[in-house]
């Protein structure tokens, strides 16, 4: 289960992230429920969803995904709250263990749902402007995660997005693509090399992405 500490520290981290690339992003108010959308979609894709051919199930992958999708929630969380994190702590446990939600009329019970429904769940919900905790929750375990999982790969994820901001991520200078994959492969690579609980975990991370990503300049 989620603890206080962990939602504190993801809620920190995600307004530091947010500030880093607009110091008044709370006030701007960008649309990150929309970035939702984007990103269950990708989910599916990741997943797999042609009925007329083979399509093999990229389990990694989709969890970062979910990864993206916390990222996006908990911004839209803190802009619920101005910026107001004790706020948004309290909210991120209302609604974490709901089993069900209302939308469009109808009351979906998550249990009935197979992943892919949940994600277009998930995506109906937030083109409409909601998120539901719960509803998180239960693709977590979906896709076999455990919220230690996702901690974990939020923190590593946040360093990512901190690395792509440091190499001009917003300027349009920064290359996603190394030797033919996307740097998320690589992350999720040099996840399994790194050990999560060490005090250094941040910046070995940041260390080994900018050494594999210095390797561009050299090719």
């Amino acid at each position: 289960m989620l603890t206080s500490p962990q939602a504190a520290t993801m809620l920190a981290l995600q307004d530091k992230m947010n500030a880093k690339v607009n110091p008044d992003w709370v006030a701007v108010k960008s649309p990150f429920l929309r970035a939702v959308v984007i990103e269950a979609a990708e989910a599916i894709e990741h997943h797999g969803w042609k009925w007329w051919k083979k399509q093999d199930c990229d389990l990694e992958q989709l969890q970062m995904e979910l990864v993206d999708i916390w990222h996006f929630i908990l911004s839209a969380i803190l802009i619920k709250h101005e910026g107001n994190q004790e706020k948004a702590l309290q909210d991120v446990f209302t609604d974490l263990e709901t089993s069900t939600v209302q939308f469009d009329g109808q009351t979906y019970t998550y249990h009935n749902l197979s992943l892919l429904q949940k994600l277009e769940l998930m995506i109906g919900l937030a083109a409409a402007k909601r998120y539901d905790l719960g509803l998180f929750s239960a693709l977590l375990a979906d896709c076999q995660m455990q919220w230690d999982d996702l901690y974990a790969q939020y923190v590593s994820k946040n360093v990512l997005n901190f690395f792509r901001q440091d190499n001009g991520y917003k300027e349009g200078t920064y290359v996603k693509i190394w030797s033919g994959r996307e740097d998320n492969e690589h992350l999720v690579e040099i996840m399994a090399k790194l050990d999560v609980k060490s005090e250094n975990y941040q910046s070995d991370l940041y260390n080994e992405l900018n050494a594999r990503y210095q390797m561009l300049d050299m090719a």
